[in-house]
């Protein structure tokens, strides 16, 4: 059986830290976008609690076949009206603690899935 190495051509999410989130080598200290098609991007969320719908509009645009939404420091649940405009459109939705959403991205993304990762910072709560 032949085997062919993983292509990995998405944005690799190399380190997180409190207080920032490393992707490709760059450091960035916000709420952050990866997404395995259209690169990294700052997201205009920046605390769990000012978390509107419009926050999760802005993944549609990667149009993703799965979002996996990094919460913070702690494992915090969206409310379902935010991930209202997802579910409408069937994309699927894991919520988990930040770095465990950077690690999950790392592996579908390596896998060729169209995922986003949604990260709040790791040290926000």
């Amino acid at each position: 059986m032949k085997l062919q190495p993983d292509q990995f051509n998405a944005p690799f999410i190399n380190a997180y830290e409190p207080g920032w989130i490393s992707v490709n080598g760059e450091k960035y200290t916000g709420a952050l976008i990866v997404s395995s098609e259209q690169g990294c991007s700052p997201w205009s969320a920046t605390h769990f609690v000012d978390l509107q719908p419009d926050h999760f509009r802005e993944l549609l645009l990667s149009r993703p076949e799965l979002v996996i939404f990094g919460s913070g420091a702690q494992l915090r649940f969206p409310r379902p009206l935010w991930l209202a405009p997802l579910i409408q459109m069937g994309i699927g939705v894991e919520t988990m603690d930040t770095p465990a959403a950077c690690r999950t991205y790392n592996v579908l993304a390596s896998e060729g899935r169209r995922v986003v990762a949604a990260l709040l910072p790791p040290d926000a709560i």
